[in-house]
């Protein structure tokens, strides 16, 4: 059965981005780091249709083909989609489903990568799984994993933890409004700047 996952990359504090981040900051201070491990291996690992290649190490290279194979469609939210400048149209994965109380019109075309939702979170899961088939919808920003963990939407969280301290910014798992929740560990793989953590929700 297809699932509703996370992934994001997060240093050692819980940060996924730093201070004062925007779309002149993309990931903020010194949030730039976090990233380092996409491009500090020999591995080439082609995204956004080919116009953006990670070089990572062999360990990662594995579990990022993975995890594009089991891409069915992606939801995210409208400040990361601004602060990436939609990605120049060429998003990590499509389609790719954006939460947003105003749909920005350039952006609604035929064969567009964008699906703008504006009735919530709930909706635009529901419409990527319809999207995705048998394959998994991945959710991409801290704020909708948050509303979706609030939702229990989630099956599971990967995290990639980058040995880095950041000291503020934006935390992954802020404002939630859950009961402890249990979780099962999946998956630990380590890897040359990066370590890869997998949890399954328990229910």
């Amino acid at each position: 059965m297809a699932k509703v996952t996370f992934n994001m990359t997060m240093s050692l504090d819980g940060f996924v981005s730093g201070p004062h981040d925007g779309p002149d900051n993309g990931l903020g201070d010194g949030g730039d780091q976090l990233f380092e491990w996409y491009f500090g291996g020999d591995t080439e690992v082609p995204i956004s249709d080919g116009n953006m290649t990670l070089k990572v190490s062999p360990q990662s290279a594995a579990l990022l083909q993975e995890a594009f194979q089991s891409y069915g469609a992606g939801v995210w939210g409208r400040r990361t989609f601004d602060i990436a400048r939609a990605w120049g149209g060429h998003p990590p994965g499509k389609p790719c489903f954006i939460v947003t109380h105003h749909v920005p019109d350039e952006w609604v075309y035929p064969g567009s990568p964008f699906v703008f939702v504006t009735d919530g979170v709930e909706s635009a899961v529901r419409q990527a799984r319809a999207a995705a088939g048998d394959k998994d919808v991945v959710l991409c920003t801290a704020s909708i994993l948050q509303q979706c963990l609030d939702a229990g939407l989630v099956d599971e969280i990967h995290v990639d933890v980058a040995p880095l301290l950041l000291g503020d910014g934006v935390r992954l798992f802020d404002h939630l409004k859950i009961e402890p929740t249990r979780l099962e560990c999946i998956r630990v793989v380590s890897a040359p700047g990066v370590t890869h953590l997998g949890f399954r929700l328990l229910r």
